[in-house]
């Protein structure tokens, strides 16, 4: 089968490999590549948090955690370490639902949890460096045969080939008219300190993390809806490290190196379906929102099953 993808973020390229993978062709058009795209600015580890529909969510999730945890190990280059994180909440809440499905996890004792929270775990997950796994991305689709073509779509049925898979992210907003599809603004700060672990408080109103890699610790965060500011505001690093100091005491302002602005592709839901555009077979899959990695290779797979069952 011919397939185009357009788009060459996590989820393009993640679909690229599975298709060339099941012995399809594959040819990725995009205006941006790595490290242009906003995958290359991700604070990633893996984390299937307030992404919906929930229970397809939980099964791409469980899918893309089982394949980075290999990664650790089968491709080291590739930036994944798997890393220990505690998440704090303000209300104690069941526990999610793939708790079973992963490395290690452990609900937190009293005196681990910090001011301000009454409850939380501890959770074993794939910490991605997207500064290195992108362009392995990238690598590996080169080295399965895919074709990586620069350009700008504006139609998709003016694409050639047995198969169109829509990976634009945000660009959905005006190739397929989808304006449910807005922008989750991500500002994010670079410090020259290891936390030993990660700390994280998910909740859309209070979201703050630090993500620990091998170069970085990856501070944050904001999720401000429909902003389409690439600046990096004071005021935004200002409440990120009151933030964070809340839950990372021993944070030293001093030792910061820098900072970038992402915008996550938000959407209500996920949109991974098939939909026949003027006899063009279309295959979406965009709207991750900030759970693109975390949910990369499940809907890579899911892409190749509807492929190969149409």
């Amino acid at each position: 089968m011919r397939c185009t993808i357009v788009g060459a973020g996590v989820s393009g390229l993640t679909t690229a490999i599975r298709l060339l993978e099941n012995g399809h062709e594959v040819e990725i058009i995009s205006d941006k590549f790595s490290p242009e795209t906003v995958s290359d600015v991700a604070a990633a580890i893996w984390y299937p948090f307030l992404v919906k529909p929930a229970d397809r969510a939980d099964t791409w999730g469980i899918e893309t955690y089982k394949v980075l945890e290999r990664m650790c190990t089968e491709a080291p280059e590739s930036g994944v370490r798997m890393r220990d994180g505690r998440e704090y909440l303000r209300d104690i809440t069941n526990l999610p639902p793939w708790n079973e499905d992963i490395a290690a996890f452990r609900v937190l004792e009293g005196h681990e949890i910090p001011p301000g929270y009454v409850f939380g775990w501890e959770f074993r997950a794939p910490v991605i460096e997207m500064p290195k796994y992108m362009p392995w991305l990238k690598n590996k689709v080169e080295a399965l045969g895919g074709v990586l073509e620069r350009g700008y779509i504006e139609d998709l049925t003016s694409l050639d080939g047995d198969l169109v898979v829509n990976c634009v992210g945000l660009g959905a907003r005006e190739l397929c008219g989808d304006l449910d599809v807005k922008p989750a603004r991500g500002q994010i700060i670079f410090i020259d300190q290891d936390p030993g672990i990660g700390h994280f408080d998910q909740q859309p109103e209070t979201l703050t993390y630090t993500i620990p890699r091998s170069d970085v610790t990856v501070l944050g965060g904001t999720a401000q809806l429909d902003d389409w500011s690439l600046d990096i505001r004071d005021e935004d690093n200002d409440l990120i490290l009151k933030k964070v100091e809340a839950i990372w005491p021993e944070l030293d302002r001093d030792r910061i190196i820098g900072g970038t602005v992402g915008l996550r592709p938000s959407r209500t839901e996920v949109r991974l379906e098939e939909e026949d555009i003027e006899g063009v077979r279309v295959i979406h899959n965009y709207g991750h929102g900030g759970a693109g990695v975390t949910l990369s290779w499940g809907c890579a797979d899911e892409v190749v099953s509807i492929a190969e069952e149409g």
